[in-house]
């Protein structure tokens, strides 16, 4: 399973090595088990390194012990007898195999499962933010508030409501502090790169998405006179793959808006891709170059391919969204991807010019012209 380095293991008969995971049948999120109660299940036999859904089902799952005597001992200790800590659920273990990278077909991207992997600057992520119980909790408190529908998705926006019309925000109009059930995530963000360097408030607006599966996200990079530099995004509910592309100067052209709804920007074969895998619970954060001058992307797909693992997105993957409202004009160093530049450059060109020169009498002032033409 992708995050973990392993897969389900072969078909009864042919067997596997034994290894520090272990492919556990009959226990996960749909048989009442949390990652967390199984990790402190597991436990007691050895330093647990991470539990991962082995498959879509969500009740199969690959236990990662730090040592392979650790994995011996759960596997002697729990295969095919009920497990108390575990609501006595009868488990059955099998040693998971490592995953073996696949060919790419068709010119299909890598996918990274690491922001030291994707390598674009001022992107990083950081697995199991939050914890199940934590996730379930977040999920409950936005379903139990009212959704806005766009054409393919469901939102929720807090502090500020964002614009899709005009990809910005309206700075007065304040919708209030952002609600309670953000606060731990907001304080636990403070431990990203850069972000205690922040003197003022980090964050002041929530967009709060729901995709339905198959449902992604078209090429763009968000406004930047509409928010600070730090944009970080928590994934719950379901996985995805965010590409990442960056367009040589002059390339590229700014997408248009129709409905609320994105259109894809124009598709240059020269850009730069590369993709990251998104787990659930897990918290990206876009800065810097990575934030203003690389467009983030979410393929419409209902299965995506990591490593030669097929991954089936889950019926919806909510993703809260953080950012801060930029109250003046951004000064950025990438000026080509930069509104407000941008519009200052635009102004600058339609000022009039003026003549030195004394107009002769009878003949039109050029300044004058100009105002009338324009």
């Amino acid at each position: 399973m992708v995050g973990s380095g392993y897969t389900r293991p072969p078909p009864l008969g042919e067997g596997a090595a034994p290894s520090t995971a272990l492919y556990v049948a009959n226990c996960g999120p749909a048989v009442g088990l949390t990652h967390d109660d199984v990790r402190a299940a597991f436990g007691a036999f050895g330093e647990v390194a991470g539990v991962h859904d082995a498959d879509g089902s969500s009740a199969r799952v690959i236990v990662r012990f730090r040592e392979p005597d650790a994995a011996e001992a759960a596997m002697a200790a729990l295969h095919g007898r009920p497990c108390a800590s575990l609501a006595g659920r009868v488990l059955h273990i099998r040693y998971s195999m490592p995953a073996k990278p696949k060919a790419l077909v068709g010119g299909s991207l890598p996918v990274a499962t690491s922001a030291s992997e994707l390598g674009v600057p001022g992107i990083y992520l950081v697995e199991e933010f939050v914890t199940a119980a934590e996730e379930q909790e977040l999920l409950a408190s936005v379903d139990s508030r009212p959704w806005k529908s766009l054409a393919k998705r469901r939102v929720q926006h807090y502090g500020y409501e964002f614009l899709y019309e005009t990809r910005n925000v309206d700075s007065k109009q304040f919708l209030g502090e952002l609600p309670h059930f953000a606060s731990k995530i907001v304080e636990k963000i403070m431990s990203f790169p850069g972000a205690n360097k922040c003197t003022s408030k980090l964050v002041d607006q929530l967009t709060v998405n729901e995709y339905p599966r198959g449902v992604g996200l078209s090429p763009h990079i968000d406004t930047h006179s509409a928010f600070e530099e730090m944009i970080f995004s928590l994934s719950l509910a379901g996985p995805c793959i965010m590409e990442f592309r960056k367009y040589p100067k002059g390339s590229w052209r700014a997408p248009s808006m129709a409905s609320g709804t994105d259109k894809d920007s124009i598709q240059e074969p020269q850009c730069i891709r590369k993709a990251v895998f998104l787990p659930p619970r897990s918290m990206l954060l876009m800065s810097g170059e990575g934030r203003y001058a690389w467009h983030h992307y979410i393929p419409h797909h209902k299965i995506d391919d990591v490593d030669g693992q097929v991954i089936k997105r889950n019926t919806r993957r909510v993703s809260f969204t953080f950012r801060k409202v930029r109250m003046g004009l951004c000064n950025c160093e990438y000026g080509q991807f930069c509104d407000s530049q941008s519009k200052i450059g635009q102004a600058q060109k339609l000022k009039p010019r003026t003549l030195l020169a004394t107009p002769q009498k009878g003949v039109e002032h050029p300044t004058k012209e100009r105002h009338l033409k324009q």
